[in-house]
């Protein structure tokens, strides 16, 4: 309540500074060489182990959440989990600081991400490195794995790139911005630590300037006509497991309220759940984090379901006991348990799948 009571500009200044604050400087260790630099002028930090290895090296490619408007791959707990990472696996990861709303708003994030993505994957990109092509994965965190999961269709889509994705990780991501009406978002839309009215706010901030979308995305009336063929894709008495239902009625969002027809609603770069299931077959393994106390625990829910029904393996993690934003609550001067855990389960599955 206290972000709300502060507004929406006050809030993201508050914790864009807080973040700043926990920025962290390139620092290598005995085990991992930490480096800043950049691929394709998009600013991204390496994590590549000291030890000779006399094979190939597996990769990550992280992608930090944030909302799109706030957050950076060197904050400290996203830079310890990078750095263990690297030395738990052996591997090369990559984290990727694209650009931010408001001042840059969708697709420039995700043409960030997609630039950095292409550019690794290139065979001389990858002989640098010592990066083997079949033993890479993509990662995000809440809009982080919003980024990962569009990218990952995107690329194993492409019959243009012949280095594909083995794996991709998502921790509490959001998945779909059609029907912002789930249970998930009824039960908890005053949190904790996300609540709907904020994570709409700033979701919007992505988008436009124009707050009509938040208004009419406060009352799920936000999507435009010729959209309803999507309604069945993220149709959550349909996909979601029943004990998550409830005493929840489903009604569908509603079409055509707004004046300016946004029509980049449509884009499933925004909403990668709202994708038909001929593109979702083609997905590698998947490895996806729920938390229980999450708006958007429903998104990962029924992406799980989903990706299952198109045939692809899938491990899932829900946390009983999760809240929303938790891998960034594994240091000081706020420190989760539960953030530990998600880190510690997120290794060990790449540890054993990649």
């Amino acid at each position: 309540m206290l972000f709300e009571n502060i507004g929406l500009m006050g809030y993201e200044k508050l914790f864009s500074t807080l973040v700043k604050l926990d920025y962290t400087q390139p620092i290598s260790d005995e085990n991992v060489t930490v480096m800043d630099t950049t691929f394709t002028d998009i600013p991204v930090r390496l994590y590549l182990p000291k030890r000779k290895s006399e094979r190939q090296r597996p990769a990550v490619i992280f992608i930090h959440g944030g909302a799109f408007v706030l957050g950076s791959c060197r904050q400290s707990p996203l830079d310890l989990l990078n750095r263990l990472t690297a030395n738990k696996l052996d591997a090369v990861v990559v984290g990727v600081d694209y650009r931010l709303a408001p001042q840059y708003q969708f697709p420039t994030p995700y043409e960030d991400v997609i630039s950095v993505v292409k550019f690794f994957l290139e065979d001389k990109t990858l002989a640098e490195y010592g990066v083997d092509p079949t033993r890479i994965c993509i990662s995000g965190d809440s809009s982080g794995g919003t980024l990962a999961a569009g990218v990952v269709q995107q690329i194993q889509n492409d019959p243009e790139f012949k280095n594909k994705f083995k794996a991709q990780a998502l921790i509490y991501p959001g998945l779909q911005l059609v029907d912002i009406s789930m249970p998930s978002h009824q039960e908890y839309e005053h949190g904790p630590v996300l609540s709907r009215n904020m994570a709409i706010e700033l979701g919007c901030l992505y988008l436009t300037n124009d707050k009509a979308l938040t208004q009419a995305m406060r009352k799920n009336q936000h999507m435009p006509h010729g959209s309803g063929h999507l309604f069945k894709l993220v149709n959550w008495s349909t996909f979601l497991p029943e004990k998550y239902r409830k005493q929840h009625v489903y009604t569908e969002p509603v079409l055509g309220r707004l004046n300016t027809s946004f029509s980049i609603l449509l884009d499933n770069r925004l909403s990668p759940l709202a994708t038909n299931d001929s593109q979702l077959q083609n997905l590698p393994l998947t490895y996806v984090v729920t938390c229980q106390h999450d708006i958007l625990r429903d998104d990962g829910l029924i992406y799980v379901s989903r990706l299952r029904n198109a045939g692809v393996k899938v491990s899932h993690d829900h946390m009983e006991d999760g809240v929303h934003g938790a891998l960034s609550f594994m240091t000081l001067p706020v420190y989760l348990q539960l953030g530990i855990r998600i880190k510690d389960k997120y290794i060990n599955w790449l540890e054993e799948n990649l």
